[in-house]
């Protein structure tokens, strides 16, 4: 049987990779389980069903971004810091550099300060 929640093998026989949705549930449940609450109480608070939170945390339901908005705000914590920890733990603790640049004209990367973007993480 296929597990739904993860993608690969890779091409090359690489190891299989969590889906974004799997990865944001565990920093859910865990977050939820660190602050020792339950499940019923976050998806009052939420205002979602209990069984549908469940599934979200397990990586079974995609939610969307309002719903994900409502979970954070029931856990006292930042969408941000959930999507920064869910990255950290896709890339698996390894160091990594993302750089955005915005396109101006087709040809050249905005200068900064003019709407050019640069993400950097790092474990």
């Amino acid at each position: 049987m296929v597990d739904p929640t993860v993608i690969g093998p890779g091409p090359r026989g690489e190891r299989p990779r969590p889906l974004l949705r799997t990865t944001l549930g565990d920093v859910l449940r865990r977050t939820r389980r660190e602050q020792r609450r339950t499940l019923a109480d976050v998806a009052r608070a939420a205002k979602v069903s209990m069984p549908y939170l469940s599934e979200v945390e397990r990586g079974r339901k995609e939610a969307s971004s309002e719903v994900l908005a409502a979970v954070c705000d029931a856990l006292h914590i930042e969408l941000s810091d959930v999507l920064f920890a869910a990255g950290h733990d896709m890339a698996g603790g390894r160091a990594a550099v993302i750089r955005l640049d915005v396109v101006r004209d087709g040809r050249r990367p905005a200068p900064r300060g003019t709407g050019g973007a640069q993400c950097l993480l790092a474990a």
